[in-house]
């Protein structure tokens, strides 16, 4: 089930999620620390098998809620790491009363991994704030729902009309039309983006789409070009 996506960092394809009967792939990725802990961002559903796998890798350190609305399993990945610190995105506390979180996601990475990823909360949207990540050794840039690419197949009828017209079924992946009219405050946007852009990027990597794996300073350039216009 996990899948070396680049140095030190690995990802996992889980079940759909079913949502307004639009059903999203869902995909997590594991990072291993310099001191052998692992960091695990927007976890899927936790299975024996994978649960194996992860262990095999490491001891799980930090599991990473990117934004408030990736929290479906963070109950059961509580329950099966309770040594583990678990982030809380902007947001999510509020929304999500029954889990216990640790600590806050910030503007700045925290001491636990600052000198091997980096991150940024994307400000101004009214759907979510999300908190990208950059890993360094990996030269791979990690999004959650700001760059989505259903596969447009799996879709019919309307929900095939409402995606193609949502921007979720192109060609490559790209920022929903429903996230690009809920940043409000498109300067707060645009600093995140700065910092993002600024990034060393080899790769992209997203909770729901195909990743991007060449080219990626041009391919975030062309995917928030609707932003920097």
């Amino acid at each position: 089930m996990l899948k070396q996506f680049g140095q030190d960092i690995w990802i996992a394809d889980g079940s759909n999620v079913a949502v307004a009967g639009f059903h999203y792939p869902t995909r997590m990725a594991v990072i291993k620390l310099s001191d052998g802990s692992l960091f695990i961002w927007s976890p899927i559903r936790l299975t024996d098998d994978l649960r194996a796998e992860v262990d095999a890798l490491g001891s799980v350190q930090h599991m990473i809620a990117p934004n408030s609305l990736h929290h479906l399993f963070l109950g059961e990945w509580q329950r099966a790491y309770p040594a583990a610190t678990l982030h809380a995105p902007p947001g999510l506390r509020k929304r999500r009363k029954d889990i216990a979180f640790d600590v806050d996601l910030k503007d700045a990475p925290s001491a636990d991994w600052a000198a091997e990823i980096d991150q940024i909360a994307m400000r101004g949207n009214l759907i979510t704030t999300e908190v990208v990540f950059f890993h360094v050794r990996s030269g791979t840039v990690l999004f959650t729902d700001l760059l989505q690419q259903l596969p447009a197949a799996s879709l019919s009828g309307w929900r095939a009309i409402v995606a193609k017209l949502d921007l979720m079924t192109g060609p490559e992946p790209s920022v929903p039309r429903k996230f690009r009219l809920a940043f409000v405050n498109r300067r707060a946007a645009r600093n995140a983006l700065q910092r993002i852009l600024a990034w060393p990027a080899e790769r992209v990597l997203m909770a729901h789409g195909t990743p991007v794996e060449s080219d990626a300073g041009t391919f975030l350039r062309r995917a928030f070009g609707w932003l920097t216009g």
